[in-house]
């Protein structure tokens, strides 16, 4: 399976990249990232640009996807609604379509978030935006599945890129299990992310919008292979 990956260098991103690593279904990985990985492996191919919203110059690698696995967003922490409908809405959408013109069909697995309000009528912003993504995305030509993960513990030596969960995961990462035992249904890993995505766009998944349980219950039963570390 060719697999595309938007936001690798961010927290969940880069749970997902390194499962992509791990797993022998997962053949060849373009990641699209602003940055370099600062990483090889034999799967791994970058795109680097500045660009988000137009991908014309990357048609063969849509082309040859097989899935996306889209991991790139921002905090609405102190943003205006209209800048944060850009940066996740129209930037989302941006790459969902044109994957749905050039691979109609292929997986698309979008991190949204717990609590996003599908009605798209809530009083919370982020959770508008978010749900108003998700609708567009289901009502596209692809084999669309949300994820709405809650706290997720990074991958060990990963950090956040935004500022304020810099500050909040070093105090709850060391609380993951005594949080996994006391509310199950709220938390997960970037792990099992990468492991249910990878999942989801090679057997399926009777649901479109998955939470909490469904990302760790499919993780746990998706399977995954000894990891292969990177250089």
């Amino acid at each position: 399976m060719n697999v595309l990956i938007f936001g690798a260098t961010g927290m969940v991103g880069d749970g997902v990249l390194y499962e992509c690593f791990a797993d022998p279904r997962v053949t060849k990985i373009v990641a699209v990232v602003r940055s370099p990985l600062g990483i090889t492996h034999p799967k791994l191919e970058e795109r680097l640009r500045t660009d988000f919203f137009s991908y014309d110059d990357l048609g063969p690698d849509f082309t040859r996807t097989h899935a996306c696995f889209f991991c790139l967003g921002v905090s609405s922490a102190g943003m205006k609604e209209a800048d944060y409908y850009r940066q996740t809405y129209e930037l989302t959408l941006a790459a969902a379509r044109a994957l749905a013109t050039a691979r109609p069909g292929a997986a698309f697995c979008y991190v949204s978030g717990e609590s996003t309000d599908s009605t798209e009528q809530g009083r919370v912003m982020w959770a508008r935006v978010k749900g108003k993504t998700e609708n567009a995305l289901l009502a596209l030509p692809l084999n669309a599945y949300m994820f709405r993960p809650g706290f997720i513990r990074a991958r060990p030596g990963k950090q956040s890129k935004t500022r304020l969960y810099r500050l909040i995961y070093p105090l709850l990462g060391p609380l993951y299990p005594l949080l996994a035992r006391i509310a199950p249904t709220h938390v997960t890993t970037a792990e099992n992310i990468g492991r249910a995505m990878i999942a989801a766009a090679t057997v399926g998944y009777p649901k479109r919008v998955l939470e909490n349980p469904d990302i760790n219950s499919l993780a746990a039963n998706a399977g995954a292979a000894d990891p292969v570390v990177p250089s």
